[in-house]
């Protein structure tokens, strides 16, 4: 297992590499933060001291190298914006997408589990073919259309939900899990409900029934827990898709999180908040890959052969 780990480690750093410094080299194609900062009846020596004071008259690669012994430090200075320090920002914001990225993964695979199962126990039933339906058709659906429908139906026009914003009750919480749940579920509901298929035709299942197993025994006692491996691979999956693709749901809903942090770090030039929060949501994802390749290879060793030397 320690070969396997520090293989995955390896192969999974070099992105992170191209990353950080992609990200450092992007964010400078959006403008002089000067430009934005200064009125235009600035003097030239009035930019030229907001310039040396943020390090924007140093070349590229000196703020390269400042950038990178700074983040090995895990200091990636002060917001332009605000003044505060962009880790604070960034470690604040976090929390707040973990936990919509969180509920909406264990909703989404507690309902394709269910859903997946009944419909791989009868195939070709009534309540297949609505499952298959449904699950490709939410599998399909882009997330941005469905946000804009939700706070157009359920916010404006039935002002049954609040569209944005994390102040209040559980309500606040529908229209953002919601949107991000449809896609995972559709995805794992399809999953599911093939590994099952397979799994209930094996010779062991067989046996079970033999032995006057329940329904309920048969599906989740031993079907179920033989088909869980693909299923985590594409549940791991769609929670780092998750964390990576929640910057339209934060900003469509106003949710104060790491995408809604990027967007306006972006929009307002704020370099030091953009490389500290891409930065970290790719350590993250990094980890949670790393995560999702451990948890694999515990539950099955064909997993860690597979890995080239």
């Amino acid at each position: 297992m320690t070969t396997f780990l520090r293989k995955r480690i390896i192969s999974s750093a070099i992105p992170l590499v191209f990353v950080v410094l992609g990200v450092f080299c992007l964010a400078r194609l959006t403008g002089n933060p000067v430009d934005l900062y200064l009125p235009l009846s600035a003097t030239p020596e009035q930019r030229a001291e907001f310039s040396a004071a943020h390090g924007f008259d140093d070349s590229v690669p000196v703020q390269l190298w400042h950038y990178l012994t700074q983040a090995a430090q895990l200091d990636f200075g002060t917001s332009l914006r605000t003044g505060q320090s962009a880790t604070t920002m960034v470690l604040d914001a976090f929390p707040v997408t973990l936990q919509l990225a969180g509920m909406t993964m264990l909703l989404a695979i507690l309902g394709a589990l269910l859903v997946g199962s009944l419909a791989a126990y009868r195939p070709n039933s009534l309540i297949d073919r609505i499952a298959g339906l449904l699950s490709m058709t939410a599998a399909s659906i882009p997330d941005f259309w469905f946000a804009i429908m939700g706070v157009l139906v359920f916010g404006v026009g039935l002002d049954l939900l609040p569209t944005s914003g994390t102040l209040g009750g559980p309500e606040i919480w529908v229209l953002p899990v919601a949107t991000l749940l449809i896609r995972p579920f559709g995805v794992l509901v399809q999953v599911v409900r093939g590994s099952m298929v397979g799994a209930l035709s094996a010779p062991y299942v067989k046996v079970a029934r033999s032995k006057g197993a329940g329904a309920g025994r048969v599906v989740f006692g031993h079907a179920l827990r033989n088909s869980v491996t693909p299923v985590l691979t594409v549940a791991g999956d769609l929670t780092v898709g998750l964390v990576n693709g929640a910057v339209i749901v934060e900003t469509i809903f106003g949710w104060p999180g790491i995408g809604k942090l990027m967007i306006d770090s972006i929009l307002q030039r704020d370099f030091a908040v953009l490389q500290a929060a891409v930065l970290i949501t790719a350590v993250t994802i990094f980890a949670l890959n790393i995560l999702v390749d451990v948890c694999q290879a515990l539950i099955d060793p064909r997993v860690r052969q597979a890995v080239p030397a």
